[in-house]
């Protein structure tokens, strides 16, 4: 089942996609987050859309601004595929290989909830940036809270997918990442999720023998295909990193968790370090970026010129006086 959140003669509201794309609104729905968070484990979720089904439908896809499918509480980004840090780190650094620690665990950070686009939204170039990039991943949205999750616990707390593009300033991220705090206002002003939140039974069908979703990717530039691979090329499942995000802590309804980005072209940095120089170029106004994932659909986002960046004084180098 897929489920669409949108926004039609000035109201927005949450509705069933049926397979011509006619949508078929949750009455008194405004936010899928909210919904998951009343008690929105898979089948609850499931049980809500089957009975709007039966309800009067109402407009089209083609006739909507569709928005994200949902607004997160949180963001974890992860990292699992082994051919996008290879390319990305010798983009950076000129590193070869994998670092051996990248294999211990599932490592992710957190972005941006507050910058969350729609499938089809205009992207503004983040201020100050000259090298801006996409990175084609799925999420998973998590659809009942729990904490210390074994992986085989992890399936059934996650309510369905999406597709996420997480909008990279390259030369933002390389510059503050020499902090050492990892990535700040690199990634600080766009993420794309979307079309619609694709329920997890929907894609059991593309799960391989070694629990992975068998998917495949796609990455166009202006309508050329820069970048193709299978989402079973993850060295993680989203259960294991589900069970590696609750450890210690809460996962809750409507948190997202990407894939991190998939190899063989599922980003500009990574082509650069294969390529060694910036071929395709950076993304620039104009350009747009269409990302497809099997079994969940497309997202397609046109750069726009951004703001300006306000001026912000350098460190000062302070006496270390002490009372």
């Amino acid at each position: 089942m897929r489920f669409a959140t949108y926004e039609y003669r000035n109201r927005r509201q949450v509705a069933v996609v049926a397979g011509d794309g006619t949508l078929f609104p949750l009455p008194g729905v405004t936010s899928l987050t909210g919904l998951l968070a009343e008690g929105g484990a898979l089948p609850e979720l499931l049980d809500a859309g089957s009975a709007m089904l039966e309800v009067a439908a109402g407009p089209h896809v083609s006739q909507v601004r569709l928005l994200p499918p949902l607004q997160p509480p949180t963001v974890r980004d992860f990292v699992t595929f082994e051919e996008h840090v290879e390319g990305v780190r010798r983009s950076v650094d000129g590193a070869a290989g994998v670092p051996e620690q990248w294999y211990a665990a599932p490592t992710f950070y957190f972005t941006n909830p507050y910058a969350v686009y729609g499938p089809y939204d205009e992207i503004p170039v983040p201020p100050g940036s000259r090298v801006l990039d996409f990175e084609l991943e799925v999420a998973a949205v998590i659809g009942k809270e729990g904490r210390d999750l074994t992986r085989e616990q992890a399936r059934e707390h996650i309510a369905g997918y999406t597709v996420f593009n997480d909008w990279s300033a390259r030369d933002l991220q390389s510059a503050e990442m020499k902090v050492g705090l990892g990535p700040c206002k690199g990634k600080d002003t766009a993420t794309t999720l979307g079309p619609y939140l694709v329920t997890a039974d929907e894609l059991e069908k593309y799960r391989d023998e070694d629990g992975f979703l068998r998917l495949a990717l796609t990455a166009e530039i202006n309508g050329a295909v820069v970048g193709r691979d299978l989402l079973s090329n993850m060295s993680w499942t989203f259960e294991e990193m589900v069970a590696y995000a609750s450890r210690g802590t809460w996962v809750r309804p409507g948190d997202v968790l990407g894939s991190g980005t998939c190899g063989n072209g599922g980003c500009l940095a990574e082509l650069w370090g294969v390529r060694g120089k910036q071929d395709p170029p950076p993304l620039k106004p104009g350009d747009t970026v269409s990302l497809s994932v099997e079994g969940i659909g497309s997202v397609s986002n046109t750069v726009v010129a951004g703001s300006a960046p306000l001026p912000i004084p350098s460190g000062r180098r302070r006496s270390r006086e002490r009372p």
